[in-house]
């Protein structure tokens, strides 16, 4: 069981070791509390719409956070629930007559009954070799290798069933039977449906299969990645910013492990920087997409997705960006990004 000081943190902190903190309680919030008096709060959205007007990782957390949180006296306790559902809040600190922290109430999560993306169409590229998994796919295709019980698109198109999404459209072509067969034999309760590639057309050239059979906004998802990601949200967020296209990118932060050195023009040593930490987006291979972008795509082109996304993004159409924390995106495209996704999955990471 947490400790509130365990979900307290000092407003001067980097956002980006606040995300870390944030994957390390599993909480969506932190308190900022001096002296155990509550100041402020900070929740993922909040670091999510900070990095979306242009905030640096590396900036205070007393940018991204908020400073006018929602709290009751503790002698309000029994209201509690009812206040945070009236609120649409995740968490809900109780307070004492001074101010300080003495107890914090969370939410249970949100009712699937009220998810916004509820019969929104998934599109899941399943047809790829997958020839970083070899020697695994020389006997299975990549979306029936098992992550512990079950085969990764299972797990994928279950994610997706949680937040109400019923109708799946796998692009299939490898070993596509033993795909068929899996699916048609299993027990569920979502449709599938099959979209043949005779020969490789790419991450966006085999959506060209499925003119005619999408007329609304869909989910296009890589069959080799898990997001712990509210979808309902992400749909949200990419109808109220009016895109085109919206890409799941992960904060991701690398420590190069070396002396860097960087040149003036002359050859000249212009700054010496000792292991230097990186911080970007980078793409999860999860997307929402409007119906447009499908009918508008060229017959047998073999294209990638970020190749139609490029297009499009210079003829001056709206894609943006949902960013996520690294700790929230988990990829299997190779041998030890899978072994790492299956201890991840068992609780041993």
């Amino acid at each position: 069981m947490l400790r509130i000081d365990e979900l307290l943190i000092d407003e001067n902190t980097s956002v980006l070791d606040t995300l870390k903190k944030l994957d390390e309680t599993g909480q969506r919030i932190l308190f900022i509390a001096p002296e155990g008096k509550l100041a402020a709060a900070v929740t993922d959205g909040d670091i999510r719409k900070y990095i979306l007007r242009g905030g640096a990782l590396e900036g205070p957390l007393r940018e991204a956070a908020n400073y006018h949180p929602k709290s009751l006296p503790l002698e309000q306790r029994a209201r509690a629930r009812s206040y945070i559902e009236e609120q649409g809040i995740d968490a809900l600190p109780l307070l004492d007559k001074q101010g300080r922290i003495v107890d914090i109430i969370f939410t249970s999560g949100v009712d699937l009954d009220n998810r916004t993306c509820a019969g929104l169409p998934v599109v899941i590229m399943a047809g790829g070799l997958g020839t970083r998994l070899y020697p695994y796919t020389k006997i299975l295709p990549k979306p029936l290798i098992p992550v512990g019980e079950r085969p990764i698109l299972e797990l994928i198109i279950d994610r997706f069933c949680d937040f109400g999404c019923t109708d799946f459209h796998l692009v299939v072509n490898y070993k596509k039977n033993m795909i068929k067969s899996y699916f048609n034999d299993l027990e569920k309760s979502y449709h599938v449906s099959y979209a043949d590639e005779d020969e490789p057309l790419g991450t966006g050239g085999g959506l060209c299969l499925l003119k005619g059979k999408l007329d609304n906004t869909f989910f296009l998802s890589n069959c080799d990645i898990l997001l712990d990601a509210d979808y309902g949200d992400i749909l949200n967020y990419h109808k109220s910013q009016g895109n085109l296209i919206t890409m799941v990118c992960a904060v991701k932060h690398f420590t190069v492990p070396y002396g860097v050195i960087e040149l003036n023009n002359d050859g000249t040593i212009q700054t010496m920087r000792e292991k230097p930490e990186m911080n970007f987006l980078t793409n999860t291979g999860v997307y929402v997409v409007e119906p447009r972008v499908v009918e508008e795509l060229e017959d047998g082109k073999k294209q990638g997705f970020t190749d139609i996304i490029e297009r499009y993004r210079a003829a001056g159409e709206k894609v943006g960006v949902y960013p996520i924390s690294e700790q929230s995106w988990m990829d299997m495209g190779q041998i030890e990004e899978l072994d790492h996704m299956r201890r991840r999955l068992e609780g041993n990471s």
